[in-house]
């Protein structure tokens, strides 16, 4: 890369809230899209969710432009169209049908710009459910995820929202494709990405555990593990350690390393599928010796043999960790209080550095006077929409 971002020069028009459709809008935005958040004149209100939601707005809005403005009133919906006018891509995820009932569903706003590529972030893609209201909790239930995910009888959702930040990875994977055709075409098209059938992509590989194997998959704390050491360990410093070991190669490795001679040279123990079934024999004492041991000593030991291991974390310890004090890995913001904090970078790389902020999180309506002028209004119109509440200009 020289410099420029992969979608440099692409507009997006972002009509969206909550965090399936955001992060679809953060990922285009950190490859270089410009992104336009409309929003409500009071801004989006998932700047004021309190609880489990108070990090959706600061995670998934980075490099966005907001535009605040009252789409119900009819000045409002005219530079709101105005505005689709110039842009390559429109995302929402709104209750079906409420952009089309203001006029700015695809349909309506395809007619005169063929080569609009249009996303939609629903619930369900076609079928018997695809009017209903879906949440990612209503979807890990329905979808088989939170079962696999909880012990037996006490489903459990995934402790992230996997399937609205999914959704809106699929969602952007769409809408490059689609970019990608309308340059040999011309056309663009409407692009839909879904909760439910993100849910099922996930728990696709327990469906196929069951029609290759005619067992039903257990929930994921109570399953036959494929490895016979893949587990979380008590160290002896009260802490806690993941371990696996998952090939006959690395069994041998951690056998000479912690010094386990005659469980090495056990031939009852010499393949994995053997292991597997020997658990109950040998696990106790691989527990005792892990428990014997502080976790920064047992850790280093079985890095240094190049087992896989992971130490339990909370997220809060996360802004301390080694690996994300990496130039890079973590992306400065400004928290809405104004004080200073670090979101993690896009998962990737390219040509050998990472995608970074270009634009802090936007205040509601931020933009909103220079995304109005470049669309040709004049300062005194400018100020006269701001004066009759059509649109909000942050003062800042």
């Amino acid at each position: 890369m020289d410099g420029r971002l992969p979608l440099e020069g692409i507009r997006v028009v972002e009509f969206s809230h909550m965090v399936m459709g955001p992060s679809c809008g953060l990922v285009l935005g950190d490859l270089g899209a410009d992104v336009i958040k409309v929003e409500p004149i009071e801004g989006d209100n998932t700047r004021r969710l309190t609880g489990s939601g108070a990090g959706f707005f600061p995670a998934f809005n980075r490099n966005k432009r907001s535009l605040a403005v009252d789409l119900k009133s009819a000045e409002g919906l005219v530079l709101a169209k105005r505005l689709v006018a110039s842009a390559d891509v429109v995302t929402e995820n709104f209750r079906p049908g409420a952009l089309d009932r203001m006029g700015l569903g695809y349909d309506a706003l395809s007619e005169g710009h063929p080569g609009l590529v249009y996303c939609s972030l629903k619930g369900f893609l076609a079928g018997p459910y695809e009017t209903r209201t879906a949440l990612d909790e209503v979807v890990q239930m329905m979808g088989g995820l939170a079962y696999m995910t909880g012990p037996p009888g006490r489903p459990l959702r995934a402790g992230s929202s996997v399937n609205d930040i999914m959704g809106g990875m699929f969602a952007a994977i769409g809408i490059m494709a689609a970019l990608m055709e309308r340059a040999r075409t011309g056309q663009g098209q409407l692009v839909k990405s879904s909760l439910f059938e993100n849910n099922l992509y996930l728990v696709a590989q327990h469906m196929m555990q069951f029609a290759v194997t005619g067992t039903p998959a257990a929930p994921m704390p109570n399953r036959l593990a494929a490895w016979a050491v893949y587990d979380v360990f008590e160290t002896g410093d009260g802490q806690q350690i993941f371990i696996g070991i998952v090939s006959d190669t690395q069994w041998h490795a951690f056998c000479r390393r912690f010094g386990l001679p005659d469980l090495l040279s056990d031939p009852s123990l010499a393949t994995n599928p053997q292991r597997v079934k020997a658990r109950d024999a040998f696990m106790p004492r691989l527990r005792a010796l892990f428990g014997s041991m502080p976790r920064a000593e047992l850790a280093a030991a079985v890095e240094a043999i190049g087992l896989p291991f992971a130490p339990i974390m909370r997220p809060e310890d996360l802004f301390d960790d080694p690996h994300l004090q990496h130039p890079g890995a973590m992306v400065p913001v400004t928290l809405p209080d104004g004080r200073e904090s670090r979101v993690p970078a896009l998962p990737l790389e390219m040509d050998g550095r990472r995608l970074g902020l270009r634009l802090d999180i936007p205040r509601p309506g931020e933009q909103s006077a220079a995304i109005a002028a470049e669309l040709g209004y004049a300062p005194e119109e400018i100020a006269r929409l701001a004066d009759a509440g059509v649109i909000r200009v942050d003062p800042a």
